[in-house]
């Protein structure tokens, strides 16, 4: 299974038509954008990134439903984290 995460290019570098940077939830990145530089890729875009490359650009609707999944998994695994920590084996 494969993760990928959304992101939203910032600023494409103009030393290197590869890379962009990205920001994910507020954490900006350099990510490798080689694979979708045919398809157009530009600045305000959202990728979808998986391991430092961007695989595919996406629409802004299917980025926040992408979030909104992955804050999803997250709050799964806190819940789960708490009640492990408030269990008691007698």
């Amino acid at each position: 299974m494969c993760l990928g995460i959304p992101g939203q290019v910032v600023r494409l570098h103009d030393d290197n038509e590869h890379l962009a940077e990205i920001d994910v939830v507020g954490v900006r990145r350099n990510v490798n954008i080689g694979l979708v530089v045919d398809d157009g890729v530009a600045e305000g875009d959202w990728v979808l990134i998986h391991v430092g490359f961007a695989m595919s650009i996406i629409d802004e609707e299917e980025a926040a439903r992408a979030l909104e999944g992955l804050k999803l998994m997250g709050r799964d695994y806190d819940d789960e984290v708490a009640a492990i920590e408030q269990s008691r084996i007698t």
